[in-house]
C-alpha cells in the first residue's frame, strides 16, 4: 500500500470539515474512475464470515453516513471493506440542518455533526445503488424526513423499506440519530413495539414476493440505560429482527469538555465514543444471548479498538470517523488483525 493519506489529510484538514468531506469523496471517486485507486492499495483481506445469513468478505464494514447518497459504493469497496452500508435515505429529498454542521475535535480524534439526514431522496439514492459495479454485500440505511411528525414516522420507514428492499442485501432502520428532532423517541418501548411489528410484517411480505430473505437491522444510540437496552433486546427478539448495530453518535460531552467545539449541538463520534458503545454492545450480548448478530461501531481508531468491540460481543465492526483520521490503511490493518485473532481463537 502506498500510504498517501497522511499528506492528503494535512491538506483536507485545512478546509472546513464538510467541504473537506465532499472534496475527499470527489477525489476518491476520480481515482476509482481512472483505474488508479487499485494500484495504491493492498489486496483486500479475505476473511469470509456469514452473519445475518449474508456471506461477507471480511469483518470490517463501512458505517452509514460517509456515503449518504450511495454515490461512491465502488470507490469505497476498492478500499477493502467486507461490506458497505450507505444512507441514511429518507422518502423525500431534504437539505438537512443549516451549515456549519460538522466540526473536527482534532485533539480527541473526534467529530461532531448535526447534518440531519441530508440526502437526495429515494429515487436518486436507488439510482446510485443500481449503478454500482461492486456486487458485494450492501446495506441500505433508512430514516424519516424531518418534516414528518414523529407520530407518522412509521409511514416513512415503511415507504423506504418498500422501495429499497429489492436492492438491499440488508436494511438498517436508523432510529438513533440525534440530529432529527424527536427521532430517538422511537427507541421507547411502545413506539418501538409498533414500528418493529409493522416493519417485520412488511418485510416478510416483501421477502415472499422476492423469493429471498432480506435481513433487517436496528441501529441504536449509545445514550441508553441498561434497562432500556434490555427492553430493546426483548423487542428485537420478539419481532424476529435479524441484527442490531451499536451504536450511533453520542450526545455526551464529558470526554471532550475542554474542546472549543464541545458546546456544538450534534452527535459526537470518534475515539471518545469507544467505551460507551462497547458498554452497549456488552449489555446487548448479555441480553440477546450468544447467537444474535451484533455490528459494533463507534470509536474505532485502531485495530486494537476493533478487537475490543469483538471481545465485547460484536460479530462485525464498522468504521466512519476512524477512516477520516487514519485513512484506508486502518481498514486493511483491522481486517487482517481480526482475521488473525479469529484464527488463533479457533485454533
Amino acid at each position: 500500500m502506498i500510504n498517501l493519506y497522511p499528506a492528503a489529510r494535512t491538506l483536507l484538514f485545512q478546509l472546513e470539515a464538510e467541504a473537506a468531506h465532499h472534496l475527499a469523496l470527489s477525489q476518491l471517486q476520480a481515482l476509482e474512475s481512472s483505474g488508479l485507486l487499485k494500484h495504491l492499495l493492498d489486496k483486500p483481506v479475505a476473511d469470509p464470515i456469514t452473519v445475518m445469513g449474508l456471506r461477507l468478505f471480511n469483518r470490517v464494514g463501512l458505517a452509514a453516513g460517509l456515503d449518504k447518497q450511495a454515490a461512491h459504493i465502488d470507490a469505497f469497496a476498492r478500499l477493502g471493506f467486507g461490506f458497505i452500508e450507505v444512507g441514511t435515505v429518507t422518502p423525500r429529498a431534504q437539505p438537512g440542518n443549516p451549515k456549519p454542521r460538522m466540526f473536527r475535535l482534532k485533539n480527541h480524534q473526534a467529530l461532531i455533526n448535526r447534518l440531519g439526514f441530508n440526502n437526495e431522496g429515494l429515487d436518486a439514492f436507488l439510482c446510485h445503488v443500481r449503478a454500482r459495479q461492486w456486487q458485494g454485500p450492501i446495506g441500505l440505511n433508512i430514516g424519516k424526513n424531518a418534516s414528518t411528525p414523529i407520530e407518522q414516522a412509521d409511514e416513512d420507514y415503511l415507504r423506504c423499506l418498500d422501495a429499497v428492499h429489492a436492492h438491499a442485501d440488508y436494511v438498517t432502520v436508523n432510529i438513533s440519530s440525534p440530529n432529527t428532532k424527536n427521532l430517538r423517541q422511537l427507541q421507547a418501548s411502545d413506539a418501538l413495539e409498533s414500528l418493529l411489528n409493522k416493519l417485520r410484517k412488511s418485510c416478510d411480505a416483501l421477502d415472499a414476493r422476492k423469493g429471498s430473505k432480506v435481513p433487517i437491522a436496528l441501529k441504536i444510540a449509545p445514550d441508553l440505560e441498561f434497562d432500556q437496552i434490555d427492553e430493546i433486546a426483548r423487542l428485537l427478539q420478539r419481532h424476529a429482527i435479524d441484527g442490531v448495530i451499536a451504536t450511533n453518535t453520542t450526545l455526551a460531552r464529558e470526554q471532550v469538555k475542554d474542546s472549543a467545539h464541545a458546546a456544538e449541538v450534534g452527535g459526537l463520534s470518534g475515539a471518545p465514543l469507544l467505551e460507551a458503545s462497547n458498554k452497549v454492545i456488552s449489555r446487548l450480548r448479555s441480553a440477546l444471548g450468544p447467537d444474535f448478530p451484533i455490528i459494533g461501531v463507534g470509536g474505532i481508531l485502531s485495530k486494537e479498538d476493533a478487537l475490543q468491540k469483538i471481545k465485547a460481543g460484536a460479530n462485525l465492526v464498522q468504521i466512519y470517523t476512524g477512516l477520516i483520521y487514519k485513512g484506508p490503511k486502518l481498514i486493511y490493518e483491522t481486517a487482517k488483525y481480526l482475521r488473525d485473532y479469529s484464527s488463533k481463537a479457533m485454533g
